[in-house]
């Protein structure tokens, strides 16, 4: 299936963080706090301005980004979860 979000948002799926065991104990799944941490599945053609023109994104397909904690709508395509956020919720592209 393909999808394209529509002008400044982008799909992203959170990149699952690493079971760290500290002191011996293991959070169990639901203490667990969510990643913040995506890579861009697609993005939209970008937001239209007051003079019409329209602003590309700074992000692209493939980057992988740090997001806000409670940032977007949690979607569920084909059996997968997503994200579904506007740009300007991305706090950082990670190089």
């Amino acid at each position: 299936m393909k999808i394209r979000p529509l002008h400044d948002r982008i799909l992203v799926e959170r990149l699952e963080e690493q079971e760290v065991k500290r002191g011996g104990i293991i959070i169990p799944d639901t203490a667990k706090e969510k990643p913040q941490e995506a890579r861009v599945i697609a993005v939209g053609n970008g937001k239209v301005g007051e003079d019409g023109k329209k602003i590309p994104l700074d992000v692209k397909a493939g980057d992988k980004i740090l997001f806000g904690k409670y940032s977007g709508s949690e979607v569920k395509i084909e059996d997968k979860e997503y994200l579904i956020l506007r740009e300007e919720d991305v706090l950082a592209i990670l190089e």
